[in-house]
């Protein structure tokens, strides 16, 4: 038995499933709560599970769980269509083995991820699928988990793409300052710009040539796995989303009509165009644009709406675990901003940093939070000033210290699964298959991210 295989068979037998991982992380941050935020009296501890709870059900987090289900859904319903069949098909075609099914998907869904992370994030999945089928129609053996994993990667490049939270949040007017209420920060008002453009972060040369070097790498790594784990043939399980044959009568005809259909669907899309062309010409692209443009090109390509419905059924399935598991993500978020658990993770690196290291502690703590709070715009609230204000105490530049958030934050999304869970519901892979693989994705990255900020 090689290494890689060893390892594979570690993480089946001790990692659990993201459910019962998302418990054990909650029941962690308390007792973390408890011990170390002086919190350890009978009031403290009634105070920790007020928090909980108020972060469980707090309203704009609710919001941002539906738009995810949403992406999740439409995302699924869309890939059940017949023409995007055929299109993935086409995508798919190049795939003849399970080295060119790991390069070909990761290299893809990076670069979708890149521009988007929601559109990366059902990219990947919807990919990963299509090859596990195209495999089995045409006869060759895959490492299914580790394409899974190749679906996944987009989650390591997408905070330093287009669409990363913290670098959009700090190129808005007023964002910066808007992070330091009160009197007692004068001082680093004084030293905070209105704005950081966005050619200093995204479209800087040097963090345009680190996702370079990763799109390069991760592949690379990949192709290497896949020259030294077993294949085997794909068995998936049947989508339910065939219609059923009979008598169309009465109102049954409006269910299968396909000129209502067209028409709702077109409707739908003139809608997206009315509204979003300004954000679409400036290449921005929100979680309800990526949800509106979807359910317009699900009604169209599905051609009638019971077509629609039937897809609808086989996809809300997979929508379960997040519903369930997104609450309980917020309840630790609850736990940790109000205890102050992440000030505290924040100035403990800061307080032990120089200028040099800095940006690699800003990296490590980010990515350390991460585990806790999977949320990259969430957790840039609770971390961002911190990270800002230690900026500018040591004299390191803003856009490196946000973008050193931003790699820290992406990094540990291929350790915690939670963002793993659409891939998951669509490829029917389980966490503990594709964890051994993104674990190694993980190291090469934060490689690559470490030497570039000691290096920049």
């Amino acid at each position: 038995m090689n290494a890689a295989q060893l390892i594979e068979k570690g993480f089946k037998k001790l990692i659990p499933a993201p459910f019962t991982l998302a418990v054990l992380l909650t029941l962690f941050t308390m007792l973390l709560a408890l011990v170390f935020t002086g919190n350890n009296s009978f009031d403290g501890a009634l105070n920790i599970l007020h928090y909980w709870q108020e972060g469980m059900w707090e309203p704009t987090l609710l919001v941002f769980m539906v738009q995810m289900m949403l992406i999740l859904v439409l995302g699924h319903v869309l890939v059940l269509s017949k023409p995007m069949a055929r299109l993935t098909g086409k995508l798919t075609a190049g795939v003849s083995s399970n080295t060119s099914a790991v390069v070909i998907v990761s290299v893809s869904t990076m670069l979708v991820a890149f521009f988007n992370w929601g559109l990366g994030l059902i990219f990947g999945a919807i990919m990963a699928r299509k090859v596990a089928e195209s495999a089995r129609e045409r006869g060759f053996e895959i490492n299914y988990p580790l394409v899974g994993a190749a679906g996944y990667a987009g989650l390591m490049v997408w905070h330093g793409g287009i669409s990363g939270s913290a670098p959009l949040k700090a190129a808005e007017e007023g964002h910066l300052a808007s992070l330091f209420p009160g009197q007692d920060t004068v001082g680093v008002l004084e030293q905070i710009p209105s704005f950081i453009s966005t050619d200093t972060t995204i479209f800087s040369s040097w963090n345009l040539l680190l996702f370079g070097i990763i799109l390069v790498a991760i592949p690379i790594l990949l192709f290497l796995i896949s020259k030294v784990t077993p294949t085997a043939a794909v068995e998936l399980p049947e989508e339910r989303n065939s219609i059923s044959e009979g008598i169309i009568k009465g109102a049954e005809r409006l269910d299968h009509s396909k000129w209502l259909n067209h028409i709702f669907g077109i409707l739908l899309l003139a809608a997206f165009f009315a509204s979003y062309r300004q954000d679409l010409l400036a290449g921005r692209l929100t979680p309800n644009m990526l949800n509106f443009l979807m359910l317009g090109l699900c009604i169209l390509l599905h051609g009638s709406f019971v077509s629609f419905l039937k897809a609808l059924d086989e996809a809300i399935l997979g929508a379960a675990a997040i519903l369930i598991q997104f609450p309980l993500y917020f309840g630790i978020m609850g736990i940790m901003r109000e205890t102050g658990m992440v000030n505290d993770i924040a100035m403990f690196f800061s307080g032990i940093a120089t200028e040099v290291s800095l940006p690699v502690y800003t990296f490590i703590s980010a990515g350390l939070v991460n585990i806790f709070v999977p949320s990259g715009g969430g957790q840039w609230a609770i971390q961002g000033p911190i990270v800002l204000e230690s900026a500018l105490q040591l004299g390191v530049p803003l856009n490196k210290a946000i973008m050193a958030f931003a790699y820290g934050d992406q990094i540990t999304n291929m350790l915690q699964p939670f963002w793993a869970l659409p891939l998951l519901a669509i490829t029917r892979l389980k966490a503990r298959e594709i964890l051994p693989y993104t674990l190694v994705m993980m190291l090469v990255g934060i490689l690559v991210y470490v030497t570039g900020l000691l290096l920049i």
